[in-house]
């Protein structure tokens, strides 16, 4: 599937922007259905008619190309009316190899190739009846907003009963004109509202036919892809934990093993060496539990827990080696500002990665955390004045970054020419 167009966070258009869109969508539809109908109807009776013969299976498969074709032009439509990214199925492909008639038929056995025909097919009954309707709407608002302009040049035979008297309203050029600028009104205040409606009738069955399949497999390819990430993620957390326990915690904890032993068998013996080595072992002790400390605040640091992201990444920067300013959207520290848990664990892993990222490998001297809200989003940016030549595929660092960042939805980038500076940019849906 290939996914282009504008970004569907932009400002939707105003309302007379969006009738004209709509209207035009509607409008041109109806000719593009006609075209569609006619040259598909045609193509599909011929090449089953054939389909016994060599010709007909050229014919057949030369028609959905054709549908195939219509399809794309409908699809470059509908962004307009459904403000949506465009999206193209990844149509079947010849095998490498392939001979002449096998590229030639590769459609037949393509089923989006036959959902872009049913839509050639079946779409002129939909875009007669919103031609028709939207036809009517603009009619009505026109000619009854307008009636009182070319009142005067209507005929208005003395046997003829005008709609406003047979309503009781009289025959007089007021009540005439007063009854059909009312309907004109009604027409005008509706207008966009049906036009939409049509419009997005319109545009959902295209969509239901053209791109529902696509997008189906989109979804499906995107949630394995979050749970590799995830399971990727998870694996290299519980690595990285149990390598830092075994070579910290772990050896600390032996070493007073040791320690305490050698006291218990110095206590009758050498009282003052024993007491040497209780001191030793207290101070392993204070040492063991720093670090301890220090690995919870990598899984999940009781700070972000109890007074959320904000507090926890001011804290992250205190112990920074380096000078880093921080930058936070002000929102997230007002009411109701309190962000789910996965995404601010998600957000603060990010920069926690990133900053010791900055202070083994980067060589800089500052550094520049910013966090913002934005129409349903987070945006998490570190950056560096190092030396650059970050890249995803040269480190586990960043690589675990960017399976965590895609594990809960989000994206990461990274910018980081030779010579610096360097950008992490991780965007997580809220």
């Amino acid at each position: 599937m290939t996914v282009t167009g504008a970004e569907p966070a932009a400002p939707p258009p105003s309302l007379p922007r969006q009738l004209l869109r709509d209207s035009g969508y509607v409008l041109l539809g109806l000719p593009l259905a006609v075209a569609s109908f006619v040259v598909l109807v045609v193509g599909l009776a011929l090449g089953v008619g054939l389909v016994v013969t060599v010709i007909g299976l050229p014919v057949l498969a030369g028609t959905l190309y054709a549908a195939r074709g219509l399809a794309d032009v409908e699809r470059l439509r509908l962004p307009a009316v459904l403000r949506q990214l465009r999206v193209r199925p990844d149509y079947r492909r010849a095998e490498a190899g392939a001979g002449a008639w096998r590229r030639i038929l590769v459609p037949i056995r393509d089923v989006q190739s036959w959902l872009d025909l049913a839509h050639g097919i079946l779409k002129l009954a939909v875009a007669v009846v919103t031609f028709v309707v939207t036809v009517t709407w603009w009619a009505g608002t026109l000619v009854g907003t307008l009636y009182s302009i070319y009142d005067w040049a209507l005929p208005h035979p003395p046997d003829d009963e005008p709609l406003s008297e047979l309503l009781g309203l009289g025959d007089s050029a007021a009540a005439r004109i007063g009854l059909n600028t009312a309907a004109g009104l009604f027409f005008l205040i509706t207008l966009p509202l049906v036009v939409r409606g049509c419009a997005r009738l319109q545009a959902g069955f295209a969509r239901a036919l053209l791109t529902g399949m696509a997008e189906m497999r989109s979804r499906i390819t995107v949630l394995e892809e979050q749970k590799r990430a995830a399971v990727s993620a998870e694996a290299a957390a519980l690595r990285r934990l149990e390598r830092d326990i075994h070579d910290g915690p772990q050896q600390r904890l032996v070493r007073l093993a040791m320690d305490l032993s050698r006291a218990r068998h110095q206590l009758a013996s050498d009282p003052e060496a024993a007491g040497r080595t209780l001191d030793e072992a207290v101070a392993q002790t204070r040492d063991t539990l720093a670090e301890l400390r220090a690995l919870s605040r990598g899984i999940a640091p009781p700070i972000l827990v109890d007074r959320g992201l904000p507090s926890a990444l001011a804290a992250l920067a205190g112990r920074g080696l380096i000078p880093i300013e921080l930058r936070l959207d002000p929102r997230l520290d007002g009411p109701g500002g309190r962000l789910d848990p996965a995404v601010e664990g998600t957000a603060y892993f990010v920069v926690a990665e990133a900053l010791t990222n900055v202070a083994k490998h980067s060589g800089a001297t500052e550094c520049r955390v910013e966090v913002t809200r934005d129409d349903g989003r987070l945006l998490v940016a570190v950056a560096d004045d190092g030396h650059g030549g970050a890249h995803l595929a040269k480190g586990h660092g960043l690589t675990g970054i960017a399976d965590r960042v895609r594990a809960a939805g989000g994206r990461l980038h990274v910018l980081s020419p030779a010579g610096g500076p360097t950008e992490v940019r991780a965007d997580l849906p809220l």
